[in-house]
């Protein structure tokens, strides 16, 4: 399976709007993306700088991102923790990728996203590596800020596991060989975000998220093993020596600070015929999502290690799917929500907010999260405040140099003190199975 399949899939389900329209990377194809936010996926088929297409908001809703590593819904974080304890063998499979080669990174379409962005940058990029001391691959999601055909800057966040593997190369005198990857299929791109331990080979997540239909193929410059079906693959290596400034967007839709990054190289671009080049528009639902889910999936389990009552978690929207969160338990006992806070709160060390509400109330809904406060909660009993404790870079009212924030729990749960009927919901018999229309001429 490969990121064509998944567009037809959404094209039968009606999520796929085609525009044949010129469209230009310079803004244009960002604003559109950005008026369809949490709507349909888009491809791009007529890219003024570019003879490839460009698909956008391809993982931009949570009903997507279920279809993308066959799950329900409400189960994505089941499914995800299923297949990390059984992780599925790898095939290969000739290379569809090897349809075109170039040496020249101008030939893609990248997109210039916002007003004071510094450049085009490439932001569905997964970068594969070598670990040379455990020998094993590693996979992970990296923005790149173009420079010019040969060139680009890498985002390394420091201490992640590509930076420990450049840092290895660094000071043993060599440049780090990647083989960069654009275009898969969603739940790759899923594997890749999901920050695994060191040494533990992620395509094995995606392949399992994938039920096995996950085939490799080896790079021709850089030796490593990629999807076989990847519309795009960029090799080259990080030099060791050279750095570039770069900035962009990141997920609170603010400015990320200025910072020296190490330069990417290329020695060529391998891709298919009719290439789809994938593109994620910053800030928006596509990069939240693919962002927060695996973390959702490890504060559920860190949240059931404590309250194993724990249904639901939800990363909301308002809080850019990384800042606040919501937590559905089945109340046993008094005290259990601010426990559930305390485990959400050192499960992602980036939270800033969590609601524990009771499993009558959707943690998906914002108007029943607000009615569970308004009805179910006591500022004196039932909030927590937590100052000077970790929190998010990304957070600009937050001491963002020393990464201090102030932490705040709200438990809207019912009190076990009083009465169950006196919180209780009205329902009205056979409201779901009625139809209005069925009563109009």
């Amino acid at each position: 399976m490969d990121l064509r399949d998944y567009l037809n899939v959404l094209r039968k389900n009606r999520e796929l709007i085609v525009v044949k329209k010129p469209v230009s990377t310079m803004f244009e194809i960002a604003a559109l993306t950005g008026h369809l936010d949490g709507k349909e996926a888009v491809i791009f088929k007529n890219v003024k700088e570019s003879n490839m297409h460009v698909a956008a908001n391809v993982c931009g809703t949570r009903k997507r991102f279920a279809t993308a590593i066959n799950s329900d819904i409400d189960f994505i974080h089941k499914r995800v923790f299923d297949v990390l304890s059984e992780p599925k063998k790898l095939k290969t499979e000739d290379a569809k990728f090897n349809e075109n080669i170039s040496k020249d990174l101008s030939i893609l379409p990248i997109v210039t996203h916002f007003e004071k962005d510094a450049g085009p940058f490439i932001t569905s990029s997964i970068v594969f590596t070598k670990e040379e001391e455990s020998g094993n691959q590693n996979t992970s999601v990296h923005r790149f800020l173009f420079l010019d055909g040969k060139h680009m800057a890498i985002r390394m966040v420091e201490g992640r596991h590509l930076h420990k593997c450049y840092q290895y190369a660094k000071e043993h005198g060599e440049d780090l060989r990647v083989a960069v990857v654009v275009g898969v299929h969603p739940a790759v791109t899923i594997g890749a975000a999901y920050q695994a331990s060191y040494g533990q080979d992620e395509m094995k997540i995606a392949n399992s998220l994938m039920d096995g239909t996950l085939t490799l193929n080896k790079c021709n410059y850089s030796g490593l093993m990629v999807p076989s079906r990847a519309e795009i693959v960029i090799e080259g290596r990080i030099l060791k020596d050279r750095f570039e400034e770069e900035w962009m967007v990141e997920m609170l839709r603010t400015y990320d600070h200025k910072r020296k990054q190490p330069v990417f190289e290329l020695e060529s671009i391998r891709y298919r015929n009719n290439a789809i080049y994938h593109d994620v528009l910053p800030g928006y639902a596509e990069h939240r999502l693919l962002m927060s889910m695996p973390v959702e999936a490890r504060i559920l389990q860190g949240v059931k290690n404590v309250v194993p009552t724990t249904k639901r978690v939800c990363l909301t929207n308002g809080g850019c799917n990384w800042l606040h969160v919501v937590i559905q338990i089945r109340k046993r006992l008094e005290g259990e929500s601010k426990n559930a806070l305390l485990a959400a709160f050192a499960a992602h060390p980036s939270l800033k907010m969590g609601i524990v509400v009771d499993d009558d109330i959707d943690p998906t809904d914002e108007e029943a999260i607000e009615y569970a406060i308004a009805t179910r909660f006591q500022a004196d009993r039932d909030l927590i405040v937590i100052p000077n404790a970790k929190g998010s870079s990304l957070d600009p009212s937050s001491e963002q140099e020393k990464l201090l924030t102030t932490k705040m729990g709200i438990d809207a749960t019912a009190t076990l003190l009083k009465p169950k009927e006196r919180f209780e919901i009205a329902n009205i018999p056979g409201y779901d199975s009625v139809k209005l229309e069925d009563y109009l001429d």
